[in-house]
């Protein structure tokens, strides 16, 4: 895999986490038909649709929230996915007419391995990091604890 880099860290925090509720069913049931939560189809459509990528269009994606050609193409294939399902019940539906689609479970399945490569993705390059040297957040001041080691010698 070549990893591009990330230039927007904070949209990639957002499209993995849409990404991982649309693998869930189980979230999907219980997060997005609770009326008490701010989360739902909509607002994960969003993330990925219009606010911190373009999924229909994801390859000027690469290298600003996504990391490599196969996150490009899964991300496309995920949009297609989700795509298809919104033909079939209509852009107005509620959320559990989508979740009851019988084309939803391609859009899990889609989601699923997407998530699995990014989060893959993700430990390879805080891999890489720490290997580098990298032990703390470049922007994130160490923490004085007043003892260096909590497992010495007592």
């Amino acid at each position: 895999m070549i990893d591009h880099g990330i230039a927007l860290p904070y949209h990639r925090l957002h499209v993995v986490s849409a990404v991982v509720a649309l693998a869930s069913p189980t979230w999907q049931r219980e997060v997005w038909l609770d009326p008490g939560q701010s989360e739902d189809l909509d607002y994960t459509v969003h993330v990925l649709f219009d606010d911190f990528c373009d999924a229909d269009h994801p390859s000027p994606w690469l290298g600003q929230c996504l990391r490599s050609e196969e996150e490009v193409e899964l991300m496309a294939g995920l949009a297609t996915a989700y795509n298809a399902v919104q033909d079939s019940v209509g852009s107005a539906a509620r959320d559990e007419v989508y979740l009851d689609s019988p084309d939803w479970p391609a859009v899990v399945a889609a989601a699923a391995r997407l998530a699995q490569v990014l989060v893959s993705h993700g430990y390879s390059a805080m891999s890489k990091l720490h290997d580098a040297g990298c032990r703390r957040p470049l922007d994130a001041e160490p923490v004085a604890s007043g003892t260096d080691d909590q497992h010495g010698d007592s």
